[in-house]
C-alpha cells in the first residue's frame, strides 16, 4: 500500500513538506493509546532471537533509527511502536536554530537516495525534554548532540557540547556527539583528534559526576580517510569513548544515475541512501579490524534492504540503524528487517 499509494503522493510533494506532513500524522498516535495499539499491530514484530546487549543496554533488537528523522524528539514513541529497537533524536543543539535557507532537502529517486542541506535545524534542547516529560520513553532513547552553527571560538563550541550533553543526561539512555555534518560549517573539522579530545574530555569528566552511566559515541563521517579513522578510533579506546557511530551522510557524488543538471540544481550537502552503503559497509569492517572487536559500532548509512541489515552486522556493527530506506521502503520496512534477521539467526542457531 505505501509504495502504490501512499509514496506516490509523498513524492509528488517537496520533499521537505511531504516529511513535515509525514511527522505531522504522527503527531496523532502519541496521543491516543489506541493509535499506537493500531501501529504496534501492523508493524511491531517480537524478536526475541534479536536481542542483545550493547553498552551495557539490553535493546529488543539490533536496528534503530537514524538521527535526522525524529530531529525534535516528538514522535520516538511512534517510531518504536513501528518496530525500532531503539530511536536516535536530534541532532539537538542548545538553543533552536532554523537551519539553512530552503529549499534543502531533496530526492535522486533513481539512485534511491536523499540530499539534504538541514543546517541542523531544531526546536533545541529544552524542547526535547519537554517533551519527553509530558510523554515518557517506550523505548530505548539516545540524543544527538551538536554545537549551535553562531558558536564559532573553542570555548563556544566546548560549551554548546558541554550544556546539551548535562541537560539531556538525565532523560537519554546513550548520547552521540555529532562532529561530522557536513552541512554546518566547521563542524566536520572537530573530527580532528586534537579538536575531538577538546570537546570530548570534558564530558567524559561530567559523566563521572553522575550516578548512572550513559554510554557516548561519536559520529564520524564516511568522507575522512582510513588514517584519520584510525586515529580517532585509537583516541575513542584510550579516552574511553564507548563507541563509533560509522558514518553520516557524505559530500561524495561518485557514481550517481542522477545527471550533472539535476546534481547542479541541488547544489551542496549531504547524501544519504543506497549509493552510501558500500562506504558504510568498509568504515564497519574497518573499525571491527582495527578496534579488534573493542570499540562498539553502530552502522549507519544506505541499508536499503534486509539482506543489508545483515551484512553490515555480519561486518562487525553491534547496532544498525536506518532512516532514508524508511522513506523509500515505508513502514512496514523495519519488520521486513527483523523478520529477516530473526530466519537467519534461527537457521545458524
Amino acid at each position: 500500500m505505501y509504495k502504490l499509494l501512499i509514496r506516490p503522493i509523498l513524492f509528488s510533494l517537496n520533499a521537505e513538506r511531504a516529511h513535515n506532513l509525514t511527522l505531522a500524522f504522527l503527531s496523532g498516535f502519541k496521543r491516543s493509546r489506541l493509535a499506537s495499539a493500531i501501529l504496534r499491530l501492523f508493524y511491531k514484530r517480537s524478536t526475541p532471537l534479536l536481542k542483545k546487549e550493547v553498552f551495557g543496554i539490553q535493546f529488543p533488537n539490533p536496528v534503530g533509527l537514524a538521527a535526522g528523522m525524529d530531529k525534535n524528539g516528538e514522535h520516538y514513541n511512534a517510531f518504536s511502536d513501528m518496530g525500532f529497537g531503539f530511536v536516535e533524536i536530534g541532532s539537538l543543539t542548545p538553543k533552536p536554530q532554523k537551519g539553512n535557507p530552503k529549499p534543502r532537502l531533496f530526492r535522486l529517486v533513481k539512485d534511491r537516495a536523499l540530499v539534504n542541506r538541514m543546517g541542523i535545524n531544531n526546536k533545541g534542547i529544552s524542547n526535547a525534554i519537554s517533551q519527553i516529560q509530558k510523554y515518557p520513553t517506550r523505548t530505548i532513547l539516545v540524543a544527538n548532540i551538536a554545537k549551535n552553527t553562531v558558536s564559532k571560538s573553542d570555548d563556544e563550541v566546548k560549551s554548546d557540547y558541554e550544556r546539551a550533553f548535562s541537560l539531556m543526561y538525565d532523560f537519554v539512555d546513550m548520547f552521540t556527539v555529532n562532529v561530522s555534518c557536513p552541512n554546518v560549517a566547521g563542524l566536520q573539522s572537530l573530527q580532528d583528534v586534537s579538536f575531538l579530545s577538546d570537546i570530548m574530555d570534558p564530558i567524559l569528566d561530567l559523566r563521572l559526576c553522575y550516578e548512572s552511566y550513559k554510554p557516548i559515541l561519536v559520529k564520524v563521517s564516511p568522507d575522512i580517510d582510513f588514517q584519520q579513522l584510525d586515529e580517532i578510533v585509537d583516541w575513542c579506546m584510550m579516552s574511553g569513548i564507548d563507541g563509533i557511530v560509522a558514518g553520516n551522510t557524505t559530500k561524495g557524488r561518485e557514481g550517481l544515475c542522477a545527471g550533472e543538471k539535476a546534481l547542479a540544481h541541488i547544489g551542496e550537502g549531504g547524501l544519504s541512501g543506497a549509493p552510501l552503503f558500500h562506504r558504510t559497509l568498509e568504515m564497519v569492517r574497518h573499525i571491527r579490524e582495527h578496534s579488534k572487536g573493542r570499540l562498539g559500532i553502530v552502522g549507519v548509512g544506505g541499508v536499503m534492504t534486509p539482506s543489508q541489515a545483515k551484512e553490515l552486522l555480519d561486518a562487525g556493527a553491534d547496532l544498525i540503524e536506518v532512516a532514508t530506506g524508511l522513506v523509500y521502503e515505508g513502514p512496514s520496512f523495519i519488520k521486513k528487517i527483523l523478520k529477516y534477521l530473526q530466519i537467519n539467526k534461527s537457521r545458524n542457531d
